[in-house]
């Protein structure tokens, strides 16, 4: 009989539902409640928890390769840079005449390093859609290029690993240079308009703030109904025995060329909405370091759960924002510290080990959807 899995379950039920809530409540909350109310959301508090909801879509694209497919990427964060990039040069274009030099076409700082003329890779971004659409394609093209020579040479494990972290590290240090025209290690900010809206006014961060609650839903449906077809199937085969996969008949480099291409894609999304909550998009998000803590958030929400990943990287945020205000020498330290404990004593997180002891209670089998111990050959 066929596998009949539904699109929801009860966690994915849940998800969706806190986030159209809070989707609704939130933006309510911060511009219909009065200031001296105790229900009052400061403007500042709306950012940053739209700033978390961006790292849970980008923990939730990391988790469908690693934990559905096995590919352990720590270069997902080049991804979601480029993304932003996308979407901070299509904001740079809005200022026209209202930056310091005033000219219509050139950004401040071509100007001030004396460009004459607008680059080529410039061009269009004056247009919203063709914005969005590069939003898709310089994420979606690296990924695909880079899927496409690893996965057919066959790079596997640490290796694979390795070359990710390199990649987003050439990146970072291309996007340092002046000449490439991307601001250097500035970077890009002082935004003004996004679709003509004041992008620092209230109802523009509350509208944010929704699109990027809803963004965050879209992602995890696309990436739910991926990992319960037969094409997800394939894929947490490749994770658990790929050499038996391929000698089945399946091509595995082109089931992994396409899921990498799809996650990369939806990183790319994460990254276009956070950079109009912040204010800024510089090369210091191509740092390896920011991929590798992407990792740490998918660890300890649950690899191979989807909603642990996008709940990992909000907890685990939170815990950095409060760090780095209370002891911020001692943020690294914790966050060392957290992903020792996690993989000692929740190997498969907080959300992957809640539902095996649920699943115990109910005298019921794990699920096998989390990664399982490889047989031996």
């Amino acid at each position: 009989m066929q596998d009949k899995t539904p699109l929801l379950d009860t966690k994915g039920l849940v998800f969706l539902v806190v986030l159209a809530a809070a989707a609704v409540l939130v933006p309510i909350l911060f511009l219909a409640t009065p200031a001296g109310s105790s229900l009052h959301m400061p403007a500042y508090l709306v950012a940053l928890i739209g700033k978390y909801l961006c790292f849970a879509l980008l923990a939730l694209a990391l988790d469908l390769v690693w934990g559905y497919c096995g590919i352990l990427s720590l270069g997902h964060g080049a991804f979601f840079a480029l993304g932003g990039y996308a979407m901070g040069m299509y904001l740079m274009r809005q200022i026209g005449t209202r930056g310091v030099y005033a000219n219509p076409i050139l950004p401040d700082f071509m100007v001030f390093l004396n460009w004459k003329e607008l680059p080529i890779t410039w061009w269009g971004f004056n247009s919203f859609s063709y914005a969005m659409m590069m939003v898709l394609l310089a994420p979606g093209v690296l990924a695909f290029c880079f899927g496409w020579f690893a996965f057919r040479s066959r790079v596997t494990g640490v290796y694979l690993s390795i070359i990710t972290q390199a990649m987003t590290y050439a990146l970072l240090l291309a996007f340092f240079r002046n000449d490439m025209g991307f601001g250097g290690n500035n970077g890009l900010t002082d935004f003004k308009d996004i679709l003509g809206f004041n992008v620092q006014a209230d109802g523009t961060r509350a509208a944010l703030f929704s699109i990027s609650a809803i963004a965050l839903g879209v992602g995890y449906l696309i990436a739910r109904a991926v990992v319960i077809s037969k094409f997800g199937k394939v894929l947490i085969a490749i994770r658990d025995a790929e050499s038996r996969t391929r000698f089945i008949g399946y091509r595995v480099e082109t089931y992994k060329v396409v899921v990498f291409t799809l996650s990369a894609m939806m990183a790319g999304v994460a990254g276009a909405l956070y950079v109009p909550q912040v204010g800024i998009i510089n090369p210091s998000e191509f740092s390896p370091a920011n991929s590798i803590e992407a990792v740490i958030w998918v660890a300890v929400g649950g690899r191979g759960t989807l909603v642990g990943a996008a709940l990992g990287a909000v907890l685990v945020n939170f815990a950095k924002t409060w760090f780095t205000g209370a002891l911020p020498e001692l943020w690294l330290f914790a966050l060392g510290l957290l992903f020792i404990l996690v993989t000692i004593f929740l190997p498969k997180g907080i959300l992957g080990t809640a539902g095996e002891y649920i699943a115990r209670l109910r005298g019921k089998p794990p699920a096998t959807t989390t990664p399982q111990p490889k047989p031996a050959e």
